[in-house]
């Protein structure tokens, strides 16, 4: 075993390695390249190479022609690789990426297998120099061909013009040796001499000599191709201004590499914009002068795929009847009037102007409710392609903008990936999940999306890896989310919102009848038995197997009864109904999973309080309770609150402190009694500023053990003076609480305009109360109006120890 050292690391090599012999090729330190391996000898060897530790010796042949070399047609000097990456291919062959090592001589070959063995010795005397000794005349030499190589890649059309640029930065002189050595395009036995070379002085003497010499050669040749195409123009004339210098001259000439015939081809045929077809005939020149196996040609490649199969010109034909549209939207969906009308007029606008920019459309609500499929339906109505991108989880800016394509296996972002699986640059898009977009320090997604969704910018919209403008005005973009409060306010503020509140039950069950129990029987292989299902026994999944703002737990219930009947239908069971009732659900479902609510009147209800919250899954009834107990004065809060929601429960105690008086208790009294307030479910986070008015109620209610209506329910924020200040959500707040049974609900004044936007149904069912202030909130909530009243007056005795002053 022995060490090989290098600047960066060090390497332990066996004393025997296998052997891959090279026709026409020698391979030096360094350099990291693909080779074709196809002979069985070199395959053997290459297997063995494998199976050990990754490391082989290739050595070149003295005769190319020699298709079974022996020992005695091989140099006896060559270079150790290490094995990158390894491709078998079907025909045998293999596609092998290698990175050089060091110099090797060999000391004796050994027959092993079909291929051989070597006893090898290395070449260690220039190749490490720590910290080399100065020397002005070899400085010298170094940069004399340093400056020479950048000539001749120059003039040298299979030399990529990035490496003089790389090369020059190199300070290691010895890693610069190989690497010039490795790129000259000169004889196999001029390489192999820099090769065996022992000294470096010598090496950078024999490459001065070379490039002087090869530079020379390129000037002459260049000077002699002007002189020929001035004679080829002044025997057929200049060429045409029509062909210019594109791929058409170069066919004509027959000059075309057969590699790239067919992507020229793709390229004279696609329509591209003029920058983008400078830069695709830039990129095709330089892959033109490369080996095809070179990893920087695939780079090439890819990234011209990429150009080549974007949208740049095409587009589809928008169907602009609006009649047929809505068609299309009452079909495919029930209810959510408000989004239809949004659409239609859309689509009304569309026929008359032809193209319109605005504000992007955010459909927003809880999970189920359709904003998807409704994102699916509008496409349907224009007659354009859809694209459906998912940003749940994105945390990296590269997501949206690209990689820039320094980086290894780097792509077009998300926007730029479902342009090109459209086909078309007027695509409806839509951007699902908005609101879980991540930030972290790979970047914003949510600032990158900005260019995307603002229409003043985004007809300029730049990839990081096309580095192109790509046009995206005419895309119709579509984002959905269950909450606004996650979206950052400067995306926020380019979106038209529109809210999806979530379904009533009726509208449940005619979804359900219409859509859902239709779609399951086709799909578990009942159609053949056309079973139906009851309204009623739809009512009852609603009210006692569900318990949500969208269809999608309702579908999963009416899919496991489908599922038991599929199982029946395949026993052979003769009795299978053709219509499913409401008492046979106990045994296709099991027992109810939610009881209907049941909120009786009585003292028992002192302490507590029905609350309106909203969250991510639509509008949910939340009771508070608290509870008053001797103590010293100390305020309990449980319930996984958020710091919104406990904010609002120490403005509610000290409301009650500050209308002491009022409500006939001591002034001090909390200095005497402990306060536990509690929302239950604690396992499920709570925040938002609608809890204000709920927890005084609650609290004043356990102080003055009043008890509280129990078909009430309430929502709004407080103020330490008593005002009820503007919420959010008071549509699916309203739905929630028809779906939990409340008859009577109180909101804040400044929300009774929200109350022309609720369902007929629910303004049916639920009677609205606007409040201004917590003294209205009081005389409604609690049970006991005319002890309410004594209490004003100062005239009945407050109740759980606590005297009146």
């Amino acid at each position: 075993m022995s060490t090989l050292n290098r600047l960066d690391g060090t390497f332990e090599i066996p004393d025997e390695l296998p052997v891959i012999a090279l026709r026409d090729l020698v391979y030096f330190p360094y350099m990291v390249l693909p080779l074709l391996i196809g002979r069985r000898p070199s395959v053997a060897a290459l297997e063995e190479a494998e199976a050990g530790r990754g490391l082989a010796l290739l050595v070149g042949q003295r005769d190319p022609a020699v298709q079974d070399p022996g020992r005695e047609d091989l140099y006896r000097a060559g270079t150790v690789i290490r094995i990158v990456q390894v491709s078998h291919l079907a025909d045998g062959t293999a596609r092998v990426v290698m990175e050089g090592l060091g110099r090797a001589r060999v000391l004796e070959y050994i027959p092993s297998g079909a291929g051989f063995r070597a006893s090898v010795e290395l070449l260690t005397e220039w190749e490490y120099e720590p910290d080399p000794p100065p020397d002005p005349t070899l400085d010298a030499r170094v940069r004399e061909v340093t400056k020479l190589f950048g000539r001749y890649a120059r003039l040298s059309e299979k030399i990529p013009d990035a490496l003089p640029a790389a090369i020059s930065e190199i300070g290691d002189r010895i890693r610069l040796s190989h690497l010039i050595a490795g790129h000259l395009l000169i004889s196999s036995g001029e390489k192999q001499e820099l090769l065996e070379t022992t000294e470096i002085g010598a090496c950078f003497e024999i490459l001065l000599a070379i490039l002087v010499r090869e530079v020379e050669v390129l000037q002459i040749q260049q000077k002699l191709d002007e002189q020929t195409s001035f004679r080829m123009e002044g025997d057929f004339g200049a060429p045409s201004p029509e062909r210019g210098h594109g791929f058409g001259e170069r066919r004509e000439a027959g000059r075309s590499d057969p590699d790239w015939a067919e992507l020229e081809v793709t390229i004279a045929e696609t329509p591209l914009p003029e920058e983008a077809q400078n830069r695709v005939n830039r990129e095709f020149e330089r892959l033109r002068r490369m080996n095809p196996v070179a990893p920087e040609a695939s780079v090439i490649r890819t990234y011209l795929d990429w150009i080549l199969a974007l949208p740049w010109e095409t587009e589809t034909r928008d169907s602009l009847d609006v009649e047929r549209a809505a068609r299309v939207l009452e079909e495919e969906h029930y209810g959510l009037e408000e989004v239809k009308e949004r659409i239609l007029d859309h689509i009304a606008v569309l026929s008359l102007v032809g193209r319109l920019q605005g504000p992007i459309l955010c459909l927003a609500g809880p999970p189920g409710v359709g904003k998807t499929s409704l994102g699916r339906s509008i496409a349907r109505c224009l007659d354009r392609k859809f694209v459906r991108v998912s940003l749940g989880g994105v945390r990296d800016e590269a997501e949206i903008r690209g990689h820039r394509r320094t980086y290894v296996g780097a792509l077009p972002g998300r926007v730029i990936q479902g342009m090109r699986k459209s086909g078309s640059r007027n695509p409806v898009f839509l951007l699902d999940e908005v609101d879980k977009l991540a930030r972290d320090f790979h970047g914003d997604p949510g600032a990158a999306l900005l260019e995307v969704l603002d229409p003043e910018q985004n007809r300029t919209f730049t990839d990081h890896y096309l580095e192109l403008e790509f046009d995206l005005s005419n895309v119709l973009f579509i984002t959905t989310a269950n909450t606004l409060g996650e979206i950052p306010g400067p995306l926020r503020d380019r979106m038209e919102v529109i809210r999806l509140p979530g379904y009533l039950d009726t509208e449940k069950r005619v979804i359900a009848v219409q859509f859902l129990w239709p779609k399951q029987v086709g799909r578990h292989g009942l159609a053949g038995h056309a079973p139906e299902i009851s309204d009623e026994a739809v009512q009852t999944i609603v009210t006692e197997y569900t318990r949500e703002a969208g269809v999608r737990e309702l579908e999963r219930r009416l899919s496991r009864v489908a599922r038991k009947l599929a199982r029946r239908a395949s026993a052979g069971d003769a009795e299978l109904p053709r219509r499913v009732e409401t008492g046979e659900l106990r045994e296709l479902l099991g027992p109810p999973v939610h009881l209907p609510p049941s909120r009786e009147e009585g003292a028992d209800r002192s302490g507590i309080a029905c609350g309106l919250a909203w969250t991510a899954a639509g509008g949910e009834v939340l009771e508070v309770e608290v509870a008053v107990v001797p103590g010293s004065g100390k305020i309990q809060l449980t319930g996984t609150l958020g710091e919104v929601m406990k904010e609002s429960a120490f403005a509610a105690v000290t409301y009650a402190r500050s209308r002491a008086r009022w409500l006939g208790l001591q002034e001090q009294f909390h200095r005497e009694v402990d306060i536990h307030i509690h929302i239950p479910e604690g396992a499920t986070p709570k925040d938002g500023p609608s809890a204000g008015i709920t927890i005084a109620v609650a609290l004043i209610s356990a102080l003055t053990e009043t008890p509280t209506r129990a078909d009430l329910a309430m929502t709004g924020e407080i103020t330490l003076r008593g005002r009820v200040l503007v919420v959010g959500g008071i549509k699916e707040k309203a739905v929630a609480a028809l779906r939990g049974g409340i008859r009577r609900m109180l909101l804040p004044a400044q929300n009774a305009v929200d109350l022309e936007r609720l369902p007929d149904e629910v303004r049916a069912g639920v009677e609205m109360v606007p409040v201004e202030t917590m003294d209205q909130v009081l005389r409604e909530a609690l049970a006991s109006r005319r002890a309410t009243a004594r209490r004003q007056e100062g005239l009945a005795p407050s109740p759980g120890g606590l005297q009146v002053t």
